[in-house]
């Protein structure tokens, strides 16, 4: 399953996104009738992470077995090396490891290497490994964790490029990735364009929420807005 009929995601697509909250985007997929877009488990590593962008890069992993998850399997030609050199520039990684937390997915040479091929970012529904050094990297990742054993202490990696699930979520290569301080959030392809027509506004609609409550506003007929507040709020749209 892919995206190929899907527009890419291009510069201007990005700009909207930095500038809109995973928890904004939760609410106008709900709309949309898309309950399951948040990604379970995969919070950010670092402290202070800002919001990262970009097409999503599948990374798929089933569970271990014996005569399959080998340290031998790390040069084998469907390796999380190979999927890693396959990478287009400003991908983000999204790694399918079933939620295990006791085998790291990727450590920092990994991580590195995905830095030099200009990644934007990782998310697993797993953990990595080598944590001080993951974060030396500079590569922002979205985890539940961190564990000192291997993927193949737990893992066995079998494929790159493919429709995978993730922390509960679908997401099939191409889908929009969102991530910020909230977690993950997956756009598909077929929603984009109208998310980037409506996330803007939901923004500034809510920004204007908050300023209200500031003043003092009481929230019925505030949050959500009936019509005399829709009116005061259209009025200081069109004044801005």
């Amino acid at each position: 399953m892919t995206n190929e009929s899907a527009a890419p995601l291009d510069a201007a697509a990005i700009e909207t996104l930095k500038g809109v909250t995973t928890a904004t985007l939760t609410t106008i997929l709900l709309k949309k009738g898309l309950r399951n877009v948040w990604i379970r488990g995969a919070m950010p590593l670092r402290h202070r992470q800002e919001r990262v962008v970009g097409p999503a890069f599948t990374f798929r992993f089933v569970p271990a077995r014996e005569d399959l998850a080998t340290p031998a399997s790390w040069g084998s030609p469907i390796s999380t090396r190979a999927a890693i050199e396959a990478m287009p520039e400003g991908a983000f990684a999204v790694i399918d490891a079933m939620g295990i937390a006791d085998a790291g997915v990727f450590g920092d040479i990994l991580c590195a290497r995905m830095v030099k091929r200009k990644s934007v970012g990782m998310i697993t529904d797993g953990v990595v490994r080598d944590l001080e050094g993951v974060l030396g990297t500079g590569l922002p990742v979205w985890c539940r964790g961190a564990a000192a054993p291997p993927s193949v202490a737990g893992l066995t990696f079998v494929g790159w490029e493919e429709t995978v699930g993730c922390g509960g979520v679908c997401v099939i290569p191409g889908d929009t990735i969102v991530a910020d301080r909230d977690g993950a959030v997956v756009i598909p392809a077929a929603v984009l364009g109208d998310v980037l027509k409506e996330a803007p506004e939901q923004e500034r609609m809510e920004g204007w929420i908050v300023d209200e409550v500031g003043r003092g506003e009481v929230l019925p007929g505030l949050y959500p807005m009936n019509e005399s507040t829709r009116a005061r709020y259209d009025k200081w749209k069109d004044s801005q």
